[in-house]
């Protein structure tokens, strides 16, 4: 099999080789070369091994990998697609192929010689494992234990009022503006997926040719194919998080025999549970036990026969789809590849199984589709809310939804998360904001082009802060009531609308008598006069986030949610979902509008912020602390000593998300913005974070990035005229 590999300016590959096999080899091998480094943080993290280099700090991760079985499900799927897909498993084997020839024959990443590590060899199996490593968080079913958490501690209500339209979670931004609305006639398809922003970051661009296929878009890198966003020339597609719920958790009655251990069933009967050891090599520290259990739920992925590390009597099991089904849904790459039309998109996410996507896709022939794709059970409405005692029974899963479909409106169609097609199968979605403004702004002009898609992308509107404003509104009125005099903030304050809700709509306690101080009174007139962007040069955005961290702060310390500051002893890579400061934080819309809050006086709470930022405000712009924070496996000696600053925020369409109250520093951003335009592939246009190189030295590694943070992109080329010829050797 012949493949030759080449270039474009920005150091892409472009692949072009004699069959989808062969294709498949270079695609490894290229992605090696690349990315080595990240190619084995990522087989280790697969396999729960990663510990064995990055130290103590892995170990909670490694523990839930090997407890939820993640390799073990890995190497089931690979083998049932064998046996049901022999043409797919092949096209996986030739990739891993790829892989482990470019691991040997590329230069050697340094990241290797500091850890005292080799490449690892990849298995058939591994690019399964990887994509479910990499997913498995995706539905959030630790919010499972929040809920159950917030609701022992301060009432059923408290669910809803810290639900998740709301936290912050895995997301992206997607629109699909039909043909009707473009200046081309041909659709376009235009968004940025939310992530955790790594470097190198989680998404390659890559070219892939041969006579059966030419696709353009972004793979994830150990993992063959296109999966998330691509464009074939004839049709494009693209992604959201549906926010579907299709994984549950089941409070487990463990208890140990002579034999081993057992769990009590739905039937009254005590059933025999798989158990065995696992020992998980820590750097620098002795080496770890880990006990594996799985009943016929699924895997024990917290506590046990003793319960939790507190001595709690807890045991949680897992139940996920492809543990049940051996299916992870590998069988709708190749299909992808090969489409020509929505129709053979449509076809070929039947075979998706997770995670679960809204998916937009549209063709040269004017077809469209906008439709859910994954695999998610029925089961009892409780499931989807909190952990459930498996040993009732009624918990059962029993089928799978059909994925519902959606259409257009207006002739475009708009997915930021938000509660939408996929509504009936999910239980909390991200607010509205995001998609509210897309739609707004796409509403704006008549005709769209792919050149005008990134005003869409930084647009940086804080819709969200409507809540907070209100109650400063109220506030300085109060003020200039009580005085008679009205603030001076050098511009005149108005009654502005965010195009949710006016600043004059609140509920909540009633302001107290005492006016504010000047500088306060003073501090509240210029945020009401603040035109809402969330821009990295703004003086007054980072004056509004600093009076909302104020208030997240003092809203969590207070004592009427004290009971919930202390949460359960799970594992340390579930406490983030059970931490009571971010939850305040991405709550706090409803917090702030509750008729009431626990008996908090929000006004008080509101004053106060006011008068501690105005004591003290920010020196500087929202973009002087709230910067990138990536992730690196291994701090890096030749990365900015000053990660550079942002615009945007949580609910912005720029969505650049800090934890208010906790940081303002920004780990989860867009980690690619791509516009495909189906009128000529070649004006298509995408970006991601860094650059397409992870490998050391490489000039390609960060020569993306100043385009990134301005919003730009750069062309999509798929002519190989226009390319450079890469030498094998």
């Amino acid at each position: 099999m012949s493949a030759e590999t080449y270039r474009d300016a920005w150091g892409i590959p472009h692949l072009r080789a004699d069959s989808a096999a062969g294709l498949a080899r270079a695609q490894g091998r290229v992605t090696a070369r690349d990315r080595a480094w990240q190619l084995e943080v990522e087989r280790h993290r697969a396999q729960g091994t990663s510990a064995s280099f990055l130290g103590p700090e892995a170990l909670s991760w490694d523990r839930l990998a090997r407890r939820a079985r993640l390799a073990d499900t890995a190497r089931r799927c690979f083998t049932a697609l064998e046996r049901q897909d022999p043409e797919t498993a092949a096209w996986v084997r030739a990739y891993v192929d790829g892989v482990n020839e470019g691991l040997t024959t590329g230069e050697p990443a340094p990241e290797f010689a500091r850890t005292g590590l080799a490449p690892g060899r990849w298995e058939p199996w591994t690019p399964l494992g990887v994509w479910l490593a990499t997913h498995i968080l995706f539905a959030g079913f630790p919010a499972k234990l929040w809920r159950e958490h917030i609701a022992a501690h301060l009432g059923p209500e408290a669910v809803a009022l810290f639900a998740a339209d709301g936290p912050g979670t895995a997301g992206s931004n997607g629109w699909l503006v039909s043909g009707g609305r473009t200046t081309t006639g041909h659709a376009l398809i235009a968004g940025d997926p939310h992530r955790f922003i790594e470097e190198p970051g989680v998404y390659q661009q890559i070219h892939l040719s041969c006579p059966e296929f030419d696709v353009v878009g972004l793979a994830v890198p150990g993992v063959p194919g296109i999966a998330h966003f691509g464009h074939t020339g004839t049709v494009a597609w693209a992604i959201t998080n549906a926010m579907a719920d299709y994984q549950d958790l089941y409070r487990e009655r463990l208890r140990r025999t002579g034999a081993g251990v057992e769990a009590l069933g739905p039937d009254g009967t005590w059933h025999r549970a798989a158990r065995h050891t696992e020992r998980i090599d820590v750097a620098e520290e002795e080496t770890v036990e880990v006990e594996v259990i799985e009943t016929g739920r699924g895997p024990v992925i917290a506590g046990g026969p003793e319960g939790l590390d507190d001595g709690t009597p807890a045991a949680l099991s897992l139940r996920y789809p492809p543990r049940v089904t051996a299916d992870l849904g590998f069988g709708a790459l190749l299909p992808l590849l090969r489409a020509r039309t929505v129709a053979d998109v449509d076809r070929a996410l039947d075979a998706w199984t997770e995670p679960v996507n809204v998916v937009q896709a549209a063709d040269t022939g004017g077809g469209l589709l906008h439709r859910v794709a994954g695999r998610v059970p029925v089961r009892p409405e409780a499931n989807g809310l909190r952990p459930v005692p498996a040993w009732e029974p009624g918990h059962e899963w029993t089928g799978w939804h059909t994925p519902p479909r959606a259409g257009l409106t207006d002739g475009v169609a708009v997915m930021a998360n938000q509660r939408g097609p996929a509504t009936h199968l999910g239980v909390e979605f991200a607010p509205p904001h995001r998609a509210d403004r897309i739609t707004a702004l796409l509403a704006g002009r008549e005709r769209w082009s792919a050149s005008d898609m990134p005003t869409i992308h930084t647009d940086t509107h804080l819709a969200s802060a409507t809540p907070l404003l209100a109650h400063i509104k109220r506030l300085t009125t109060a003020t200039t009531q009580t005085t008679g005099t009205t603030p001076t903030t050098g511009t005149t304050p108005t009654t502005q609308t965010t195009g949710t809700a006016p600043l004059t709509q609140t509920t909540g306690a009633a302001p107290g008598t005492t006016p504010l101080t000047p500088e306060a009174a003073a501090l509240g007139a210029r945020l009401l006069a603040w035109d809402r962007r969330m821009d990295a040069d703004s003086t007054d955005a980072a004056a509004y986030a600093a009076v909302r961290a104020a208030v997240v702060r003092r809203l969590a310390a207070h004592p009427a949610l004290a009971p919930a500051a202390v949460a359960p002893a799970y594992p340390e890579v579930l406490q983030p979902w059970l931490a009571l400061v971010p939850r305040v934080a991405y709550a706090l819309e409803h917090l702030l509008r509750a008729d009431d809050l626990y008996g908090i006086d929000r006004a008080a709470t509101v004053r106060a912020a006011l008068e501690e930022v105005a004591a003290d405000p920010p020196a500087g712009t929202w973009g002087d602390t709230h910067r990138l924070a990536p992730w690196r496996a291994l701090p890096d000696a030749t990365a900015p000593a000053k990660e550079p600053g942002l615009s945007g925020d949580h609910d912005c369409v720029l969505c650049t998300s800090p934890v208010p109250g906790l940081t303002d520093r920004a780990a989860r951003g867009p980690a690619a913005r791509y516009v495909w335009d189906l009128a000529d592939r070649q004006n298509s246009r995408w970006v991601v974070p860094h650059g397409a190189s992870g490998a050391p030295g490489s000039a390609h590694r960060r020569d993306q990035q100043a385009l990134w943070l301005t919003g730009e992109l750069v062309p999509v080329v798929t002519d190989f005229t226009r390319l450079t010829k890469e030498s094998d050797d």
